[in-house]
């Protein structure tokens, strides 16, 4: 991408922080932002900011992020347009992973690992069941693969909750539809740990995707070992997305839209795709979050039905192309 292609991502993502934290219940001018955000003015406005709205609008820019680096690569590898977390199963495995943890009592900053556990096992299987159908590369069997993993995920996590108190049943309903209302500087600070581990692994071996997007053949000629190149890649790609489930819930297509907009501003090395992938899906995210508070207020709409509603259309538009 050129140098003003990427400023103009930078432009996009800072303006959706700002409108993020300066719009709401209750309204702010760009003044009395800039007063609040450096604890000047009234104590009101400047709860309202510091405390409320930067931390979520925080937390939705790198959940934004962590899925679109992480659908970047799983497309890269698998060489297939329409994968990503939410539909090969893997923030499905993941919730279960992070609902398990929650019932046995686990502390907040081992919460991702234990998504990470329930992604890794969603990833498995998926594959398992494509490749006992022997068409491994088809995105079409990988994605109804996955549609059954992230099935069963959710009966598991049915069945986990099913003699749940009720207030503890409708906080996980609410969780799993994806919200970042809970956000906390505390938990952003494990999000952003748990990100820089698996992005920046992802940004280390963008090399090695842009090998294997070639196919296996191809990749195995230039000395790579496929197979085992692309099960790390599962494995960072997983630890990305099941961090951002641990922390906001399932927030589903982000991973898929966000690589294709950024593939279509001219980025072809995963390198440049996986970096401008986390920018546009951290703008992305924020804005849908935005969205999500601010169209039926006082209630809040899920994260997750907002970013479906631009992520679904676009799903079937892309399938309607494979087929």
């Amino acid at each position: 991408m050129t140098r003003a292609r990427w400023f103009a991502y930078l432009v996009a993502l800072v303006l959706a922080l700002a409108l993020a934290v300066g719009f709401g219940t209750i309204a702010l001018s760009p003044s009395e932002l800039w007063d609040a955000l450096f604890g000047r003015g009234d104590a009101t406005r400047i709860t309202v900011v510091r405390v409320l709205r930067l931390p979520r609008a925080v937390l939705a820019a790198l959940v934004g992020a962590g899925l679109g680096m992480s659908g970047a690569a799983l497309q890269g590898t698998m060489r297939n347009p329409l994968a990503e977390p939410y539909l090969l199963g893997v923030s499905g495995g993941a919730a279960v992973g992070a609902v398990v943890a929650v019932a046995l009592g686990v502390t907040a900053s081992l919460l991702p690992l234990a998504a990470f556990l329930g992604a890794l096992v969603a990833v498995a299987v998926a594959f398992f069941v494509a490749h006992a159908a022997g068409m491994r590369g088809d995105p079409r069997v990988l994605l109804m693969a996955g549609v059954v993993v992230g099935a069963f995920a959710n009966a598991v996590i049915m069945l986990i909750l099913g003699n749940a108190p009720p207030n503890t049943v409708r906080d996980a309903v609410w969780w799993m539809m994806g919200s970042a209302a809970a956000a906390t500087w505390e938990q952003n600070g494990w999000l952003l740990v748990y990100l820089v581990i698996g992005g920046g692994a992802l940004l280390f071996r963008a090399r090695q995707i842009d090998v294997l997007a070639l196919g296996e053949d191809a990749a195995a000629g230039l000395g790579l070992d496929p197979e085992r190149e692309a099960r790390r890649i599962y494995a960072f790609a997983s630890l990305t997305a099941a961090a951002t489930v641990a922390a906001a819930g399932l927030v589903g297509f982000v991973g898929l839209v966000v690589p294709h907009i950024v593939r279509g501003s001219g980025a072809r090395r995963h390198r440049a795709l996986i970096a401008g992938s986390a920018i546009a899906g951290a703008a992305l995210v924020v804005l849908a979050d935005l969205a999500a508070r601010t169209l039926r207020p006082p209630a809040e709409l899920p994260l997750g039905a907002v970013t479906a509603i631009v992520g679904v259309p676009f799903f079937l538009t892309r399938l309607r192309r494979l087929t």
